[in-house]
């Protein structure tokens, strides 16, 4: 079986749903993916692996290697999307449509089709010439919960010493990112009847004076964090979304908010949980309402990668752009704490990313084969 042209590539994994979602009704597979990425590997030369991942059904990794030895590079994707808006694109979403000098398709910027231009890349080199490892990495539910990169991290697993992850930066290098972090306060109160308040206690009353500390907070770390490297400088918190009671005349007696907190590098997710809480805890003491703080998912740290590491030398040389900073979140730190430096560099947009008509525009293609071919010749031939 040889490998298949490029543009079938990314059509075939176009055509292989693969969401992810923390909603059961969106969630999918992503075996279709990593089955056809296993063989095409493997046509090119690569020893593959197809790792299920612990407690997630139905759920893969892929870790394909050419080459041996200490050091070297990995290319670094997610094989899930985002769920689709349905009605709201102008053609099929699992279908590669050309028009415009662009690629149509969920995951043709976010971000299936680099796994195509690596391969892509790869066939016109020699990897048996090979003298550092290259290695192609594709994970599992990016996202939604992270664990793809999570297993790899919980079996220590050592891949290379630098790393390219191809998540869309229009072809210009990235070295830091802020981090994610999302929580769901709870308030239980007493419910009663509207007519006499000292019949209940108000869990929206409550989260009012919540919402006030939580903005107050926000100022604190926005006063103490700065990062002008960014976009936008300062940590972010938003307050997405509020449910609470059921009836203008009975007593809130149960409220909930849920709120979406973006670090910068240097800030501690579990310094800034535990921060929350203790505020919290003293705000809502002697009220009669009980307090629970949840986080949907472990969060995702910031990443910072040193300025004169050498795959952003590299990376800054070969673009012509100096690495920069944004505020999306990638699986960047996990392979950092597997001891990989990392950078962020892909071809598609992220304007383009979680919306209806994604695409990947033709213009693109060959530039990022070129600077995926001249990577791995620097860090592995």
């Amino acid at each position: 079986m040889s490998t298949p042209a490029l543009i079938p590539m990314i059509e075939q994994l176009i055509s292989a749903p693969s969401v992810s979602s923390i909603s059961p009704n969106w969630d999918q597979s992503n075996e279709q993916v990593i089955g056809h990425l296993a063989d095409w590997c493997r046509s090119a030369g690569f020893r593959v692996e197809v790792l299920p991942i612990p407690g997630h059904a139905n759920k893969f990794n892929l870790v394909a290697t050419a080459g041996s030895g200490p050091g070297g590079l990995v290319l670094s994707g997610h094989t899930d999307t985002v769920p689709y808006d349905q009605g709201r694109w102008q053609s099929d979403p699992f279908k590669l449509t050309e028009r415009d000098n662009r690629l149509y398709g969920l995951g043709t910027s976010d971000m299936k089709a680099f796994f195509a231009l690596v391969l892509e890349a790869v066939r016109q080199l020699d990897l048996k010439q090979l003298k550092k490892p290259l290695i192609l990495l594709a994970t599992a539910d990016e996202e939604s919960n992270m664990c793809g990169a999570q297993s790899l991290l919980d079996s220590n697993r050592r891949l290379g010493r630098y790393a390219v992850i191809g998540e869309p930066t229009g072809l210009k290098p990235v070295r830091m990112h802020k981090g994610i972090v999302m929580h769901v306060i709870r308030l239980h109160g007493r419910s009663g009847h509207s007519s006499n308040p000292a019949l209940g206690v108000s869990a929206l009353e409550g989260m009012y004076r919540v919402i006030g500390n939580i903005l107050e907070w926000r100022s604190e770390l926005q006063a103490k964090h700065r990062n002008p490297l960014f976009e936008v400088e300062v940590p972010t918190l938003n307050l997405g979304h509020i449910h609470g009671g059921d009836n203008p005349n009975r007593i809130c007696a149960d409220c909930e908010l849920q709120i979406d907190l973006r670090p910068l590098p240097g800030m501690d997710l579990a310094g800034l949980h535990d921060e929350l809480s203790q505020r919290l805890e003293s705000l809502v003491a002697g009220s009669g309402l009980s307090l629970e703080l949840l986080s949907p998912f472990s969060g995702v740290p910031p990443l910072e990668t040193p300025a004169d590491s050498e795959i952003v030398t590299t990376a800054e040389r070969l673009t012509g752009h100096s690495a920069s900073a944004v505020a999306f979140g990638t699986e960047g730190p996990y392979l950092q704490q597997l001891g990989m430096d990392t950078l962020i560099l892909g071809p598609g947009d992220i304007d383009q990313a979680h919306q209806p008509n994604e695409y990947l525009g033709l213009e693109r293609i060959e530039p990022m084969v070129r600077l995926l071919q001249s990577l791995i010749r620097h860090f592995c031939l």
